[in-house]
């Protein structure tokens, strides 16, 4: 009975040994990846469930590859059980997506039994991420930040600080105009880019002699997020 109940359930055409090995390939590529995502990630963003998920993905890719093979009634069976799921998961940006495919890629190689080629390609992009993580945050990345002045209704704001973001920043703009106080106070929201080693408190005293001293805020921006 127990011998049926295998024969019914085994494909003898499937090579333990060699699955083997090939999901381990699969989990070490799995980890490669994973070690670029805390690499790449700031460490405020980075999320241990993901990167479970990236060291996962190679070897259930891998795993469902081998399983298939060259059977397409297996192929429609596994697509038909993958529409039944319903995946969740937050949003992620461009380059959490970018990462995801490279494991989905890394479990493709692995499952068709191009380790080496395998190996390779994901060695070559981790140095790419990486790269480009170091030397293009620098060129691309800018630490914008938002100052938000109130000033009185009877003000005119359209040339008021100008003279003071030529003198203070590298770039000022003016993102939304805000109402407050039933109307007795606009509250101005900027995008500044501050130029290099200025005095942020010599910046803010100046802002708030013209604006009467009313209430500024310099803050950090918060980061875009490149939704794909």
């Amino acid at each position: 009975m127990i011998e049926r109940m295998f024969g019914l359930t085994v494909d003898t055409s499937l090579n333990a040994k060699e699955t083997i090995i090939c999901m381990l390939v699969a989990v070490v590529l799995g980890l490669l990846v994973g070690g670029v995502y805390f690499l790449v990630a700031k460490k405020e963003q980075r999320s241990i469930s993901f990167f479970l998920s990236l060291v996962m993905l190679p070897a259930v890719v891998c795993l469902v590859i081998t399983l298939i093979g060259s059977n397409v009634a297996r192929a429609f069976s596994v697509a038909g059980i993958f529409t039944l799921v319903r995946f969740r998961s937050v949003p992620g940006d461009g380059k959490d997506i970018s990462l995801v495919f490279m494991a989905m890629g890394a479990g493709i190689a692995a499952g068709l039994g191009y380790l080496t080629i395998g190996l390779a390609a994901i060695a070559v992009l981790s140095v790419v991420i990486v790269l480009v993580n170091l030397f293009g945050t620098k060129v691309l990345d800018k630490e914008y930040k938002q100052l938000r002045i109130l000033i009185p209704e009877d003000m005119d704001y359209q040339d008021a600080f100008d003279d003071i973001f030529a003198a203070y920043t590298k770039k000022a703009a003016l993102s939304r105009i805000k109402t407050t106080n039933m109307g007795t106070l606009y509250e101005l929201t900027y995008h500044v880019l501050l130029k290099k080693d200025i005095n942020e408190k010599k910046f803010m005293d100046e802002i708030r002699t013209r604006n009467g001293n009313l209430t500024i805020i310099l803050s950090k921006q918060e980061p875009k997020q490149d939704k794909l």
